[in-house]
């Protein structure tokens, strides 16, 4: 079977890596927007209207199944594009339900993109799932352009992850995929002091449940 996946930039092609590490025998495509980043500052018209041709383009080429690699876009305008793309798209978004059940501080950082922050999907999900949770949302707005050019800040990132590991964060949200190719160095960082999750395993496992009901 044929899917695609989608992310503004490069941070998709860690999904694309963990997607072909759990299912070998697919086959993918992946689409970026490299010209048009960063995607966090966009407002919901703009992604939409850049999102939707890429997505179309995938579908034209045979793709049964995207994976929305994109937090931004998936927390903004997913229902929008699920009206006019007519194959199954996984969305990827903040993982806050699964942070506000593993915190043992009651405390979680969430670690995305202004336009993920202020999206009305992001905000459910805090109102329904945080519920007395303290969500520390560091500014995280120029990380995805320095993954993207490879001008990687470890100073900012090793400042901003001792920020809410201090401030009492057992648990730091990735959402943006773009994150994902620091990973490492901020579990690194935390030593001990927070755990660090993304949504690579759950969106997989979302996508084997579609991929099963369309064989």
């Amino acid at each position: 079977m044929k899917i695609g996946v989608f992310d503004s930039g490069i941070g998709g092609l860690s999904v694309v890596r963990a997607i072909k590490k759990e299912l070998p025998d697919l086959e993918i495509i992946f689409k970026n927007d490299k010209h048009n980043l960063p995607y966090g500052s966009k407002t919901s018209d703009q992604l939409f209207n850049l999102s939707k041709p890429i997505l179309e383009s995938l579908v034209e080429e045979g793709c049964r199944v995207i994976v929305i690699a994109c937090n931004t876009v998936s927390t903004n305008i997913i229902d929008d594009l699920r009206k006019v793309i007519n194959v199954p798209l996984i969305a990827m978004e903040p993982m806050v339900k699964p942070a506000s059940e593993m915190t043992k501080t009651n405390i979680i950082a969430i670690c995305a993109t202004p336009a993920t922050l202020s999206s009305g999907r992001y905000n459910y999900l805090k109102e329904e799932y945080a519920k007395g949770v303290k969500v520390i949302e560091p500014d995280c707005s120029s990380w995805s352009s320095m993954i993207e050019n490879n001008e990687i800040d470890h100073d900012n990132i090793k400042n901003l992850t001792n920020k809410v590991c201090e401030e009492g964060a057992d648990v730091i949200v990735l959402g943006c995929t773009h994150y994902h190719w620091i990973e490492q160095e901020i579990i690194d960082i935390a030593d001990g002091r927070a755990k660090i999750i993304q949504p690579e395993k759950p969106v997989i496992e979302q996508l084997k449940r579609v991929i099963e009901r369309q064989t």
